[in-house]
């Protein structure tokens, strides 16, 4: 076996791990979002509808020391290109645009954006001031680094009555959109290799990278011990 096809197979083994965290991420999410009844993240523009938790790792983290809605200030923090990267189109909103928490005893709390700015990433927002009912939301910038941070600001508009407060959030979908881009790119690649010869063994590494997917899709194991990527990203 050659040393370029030893180095691609590192290469798609260490995508794999990534893959096999997404999975991980997404198939914890449809387990444990039947029993969700806390509060959804909900913005039109960027098709985002996430709920809302108590770690990062879960998804987008309501942070510790925020007021509720509509009764002071909000800060929620989001990856934009790890577990699930419910922050990556956050970019994209501008001034004007409109969104809102659904949450459960209070309403749909509406915001409307009115800043977007970037700053280092020691920049702090004071969440103690009742008199400041503002939402933020905080990600990485530039996409895939931590250099510097992505701030959205939001002012609370008004709430009005919760009809539903059971938001479903499909994950599935992108369960089975992850494994099956891992085994077509892959089977691509391992086709159009230029060694023949070692084009079994990519091939066989897909097959075993597809089936360890699967099944993490069935059984996903903790997310801790996928650790270490986040220090990558």
């Amino acid at each position: 076996m050659k040393i370029r096809t030893i180095i691609l197979i590192l290469i798609i083994a260490f995508i794999s791990i990534y893959a096999m965290q997404e999975v991980t991420y997404f198939a914890t999410k449809e387990v444990n979002t039947d029993n969700f009844n806390g509060s959804t993240l909900v913005i039109p523009k960027i098709n985002l509808t996430e709920h809302l938790y108590d770690s990062l790792d879960k998804g987008v983290l309501f942070t510790e020391g925020s007021s509720e809605p509509s009764k002071g200030t909000v800060l929620l923090q989001g990856h934009r290109t790890f577990l699930g990267s419910p922050f990556l189109r956050l970019d994209e909103l501008v001034v004007g645009d409109n969104l809102s928490i659904l949450c459960p005893g209070i309403g749909k709390v509406n915001y409307v954006v009115d800043n977007k700015h970037i700053e280092n990433p020691d920049y702090r927002i004071v969440l103690n001031n009742k008199s400041n009912t503002k939402l933020y939301m905080s990600t990485c910038h530039p996409l895939g680094f931590t250099t510097q941070r992505l701030i959205i600001d939001s002012s609370f508009v008004d709430v009005e009555p919760l009809v539903d407060t059971k938001t479903i959030v499909e994950y599935t979908y992108f369960i089975i959109m992850i494994i099956l881009g891992v085994f077509i790119v892959g089977s691509i690649i391992s086709y159009l290799y230029p060694v023949k010869e070692d084009r079994k063994f990519l091939f066989a590494e897909i097959i075993i990278i597809t089936l360890i997917l699967i099944g993490l899709f069935i059984h996903p194991i903790p997310l801790s011990y996928f650790s270490f990527l986040g220090q990558l990203f």
